[in-house]
């Protein structure tokens, strides 16, 4: 079954970022931007731009029954992953496809823990500029989303209907067989080297 139902929750950077890439290349009520009704107000009342383009979004709340994704992507903050988490459960199915964008080395052990480290791919997102002020995001490079297995080596089935999702959505994308390497990667670079880029 290939990729038709998207549900993304978080409108952080690259949750605007994805979510306003794919929104232009999918049926509208087929991307859903999870998020409670707090959330959802401000959204609807004070709207979202990337790069100066407003983003039009369906919004749904956790409580709404719409049938699970095809693909989930976590896009919240580390501290906002558990509350994500259980808000998530409506949209991930037996078939879910689920990527977390969040920096760092656990969220993936922690979403599989809730769902099953079956329906998880790791992935790391690099080579984006995205800056989000309020409601406005701006960028010039969007950058590329590399993911794969755990098990080095590896090219599952779910990685490469992920691959043929992208090809189809203009996503830049890299399917990693040592993700393992490349996240550590990105965490040394994260905490080791981007201090010192701003400084």
């Amino acid at each position: 079954m290939a990729i038709k139902k998207v549900s993304i929750i978080g409108l952080g950077a690259l949750g605007v970022l994805y979510g306003h890439h794919l929104s232009k290349r999918m049926r509208l009520e087929d991307l859903r931007i999870v998020a409670d009704q707090d959330r959802i107000t401000r959204y609807e009342k004070e709207k979202v731009y990337s790069n100066g383009e407003l983003c039009e979004f369906h919004y749904v709340t956790p409580e709404e029954e719409c049938g699970p994704a095809d693909l989930v992507i976590f896009a919240v903050k580390f501290n906002g992953l558990q509350e994500a988490i259980q808000s998530m459960k409506k949209h991930v199915g037996e078939d879910t496809i689920i990527i977390s964008l969040l920096n760092g080395i656990t969220s993936e052990s922690i979403i599989g823990e809730a769902y099953g480290m079956d329906k998880v791919l790791y992935c790391v997102a690099q080579g984006m500029d995205a800056v989000k002020v309020g409601n406005k995001l701006t960028y010039d490079n969007m950058g590329m989303l590399c993911f794969g297995s755990k098990e080095p080596g590896v090219i599952s089935s779910k990685a490469e209907k992920l691959a043929e999702f992208f090809e189809q959505m203009d996503v830049a994308y890299e399917i990693e067989t040592e993700m393992m390497k490349r996240q550590w990667g990105k965490f040394m670079l994260n905490v080791g080297v981007n201090q010192t880029v701003a400084v």
